[in-house]
């Protein structure tokens, strides 16, 4: 059983097989009083990169607000996290400083962040009540996050949400710069992390060793990883997509931000090694698309980006972030959208693909395989055979393969149910069922 502690209940694979009707999802939410719903605390450590794991919490959480009463905490906060609690009457806890973590390389090898994010917690005005009067506490994966639990009171029933076991403690993919060449001795940088690896999973074997610890990842790729680095048995609890922010109809969407007119690829994420952003410039040399790169990267990562791009013959428009609307009609414009990640723990942009019609080439690795289905949805490419990923481009830009993969695409998310209500029915299920 690995960390699993006595008290412990069995783990269940949450989201095969269980998709209740969304009326009656609708009703149930109707028929809970403001007092008849019982106390959740979600917590999270990071919004900062808002990237697919935050996205998904912002998503969900409305749902998850109708079927518990929330209170939102965090050491640090995001514009967008803030204002979807607003909106919806949701606490929000976090320090009065911003946590920030140390990314420099004596802060990551002594794993003072770890330390940083545990007082960042302690500083957080109302959380000790937040905790006393909540029923369990939901607690989704990522920097700062597991250091909440050296706060958590004994009693209180904890539900992480593993994303994903932290790659740069245990992968060497995040210790590589955006071209892939290594950051410093990848060996020695295995043992100098070892400090930290040995207080990860003692944060983990701590939350197994509680009563009635649940942990649930995102995808069933994810589960495997789960148990090759903390030894645990976890059920899945699939991401979601909103079909409203992410709509089949174009009719409402805003001008395309893409500022050129030639045809292009749309891939999403911070450039790093990690997003295959470097291979898949080199990917689409001799195709005639450029790259509409969304998420950004810090500058140096940038600048070898673009010299690359460059030499390979590849138009490159990089956009930092954009608002939902903006990113559908890039979507929807695009030859297909493209990811050449390395082992993604989930990946939302595929049901997002889906959701808008838009065709999803993707490298047949990690939780891609979990909502794509080679051929019939989009299609899953082995990273190195340059000629497949030509060729799906072509198939791409024919009409009806595009409107066959996209109602095929909504019918995978309707199979799946992958809405923000299914995702919080779920998590009712996990604690209260």
């Amino acid at each position: 059983m690995g960390l699993l502690g006595e008290g412990c209940i069995q783990r269940i694979p949450v989201g095969q097989g269980h998709r209740p009707n969304p009326r009656d999802l609708q009703e149930d939410s109707r028929r809970m009083t403001e007092a008849s719903r019982p106390r959740l605390l979600v917590a999270k450590g990071s919004f900062d990169s808002m990237g697919g794991g935050e996205r998904d919490l912002i998503r969900v959480l409305p749902a998850i607000n109708r079927l518990f009463e929330v209170t939102m905490a965090t050491i640090q906060p995001s514009p967008e996290l803030e204002e979807v609690c607003s909106e919806n009457g949701i606490a929000l806890i976090h320090p009065e400083s911003k946590w920030e973590l140390s990314t420099d390389p004596i802060s990551v090898v002594l794993d003072s962040g770890r330390g940083t994010a545990s007082k960042a917690w302690a500083s957080c005005s109302g959380l000790d009540d937040a905790m006393a009067s909540a029923m369990a506490i939901h607690l989704v994966s990522g920097d700062g996050s597991l250091p909440i639990l050296d706060h958590v009171p004994p009693g209180l029933r904890v539900h992480l949400h593993l994303l994903e076991p932290h790659r740069g403690l245990y992968e060497e993919i995040l210790h590589r710069r955006v071209d892939g060449s290594p950051r410093r001795n990848l060996a020695l940088t295995k043992v100098a992390l070892s400090r930290a690896r040995r207080r990860d999973q003692s944060l983990m074997m701590s939350l197994m060793s509680r009563q009635g610890a649940i942990v649930s990842c995102n995808s069933i790729f994810s589960t495997q990883r789960a148990h090759e680095v903390y030894g645990i048995e976890a059920g899945v609890l699939w991401p979601c997509v909103d079909i409203e922010e992410f709509p089949e109809d174009s009719s409402k969407d805003p001008e395309n931000p893409y500022p050129e007119n030639d045809e292009y690829v749309v891939s999403v994420g911070r450039a790093s090694y990690a997003k295959g952003t470097w291979e898949t410039i080199s990917m689409l040399s001799g195709t005639g698309l450029s790259l509409a790169h969304v998420g950004g990267g810090d500058e140096p990562s940038l600048e070898m980006l673009r010299t690359h791009a460059g030499t390979c013959g590849v138009g490159l428009w990089v956009a930092p972030r954009l608002p939902s609307p903006e990113l559908v009609s890039l979507m929807r414009g695009a030859r297909a959208i493209v990811s050449m990640a390395h082992k993604e723990s989930f990946g939302l942009n595929p049901i997002e693909s889906f959701a808008v019609g838009a065709p999803p080439l993707f490298v047949d690795e990690g939780g891609f395989r979990d909502t794509i289905v080679d051929g019939e949805n989009g299609r899953l490419l082995d990273r190195e055979d340059i000629a497949s990923w030509h060729s799906a481009l072509e198939q791409a830009s024919d009409s009806n393969t595009r409107e066959g993969w996209a109602t095929r695409g909504r019918e995978r998310i309707s199979e799946l149910d992958l809405t923000p209500d299914a995702h919080a029915r779920r998590i009712w299920d996990l604690l209260c069922g």
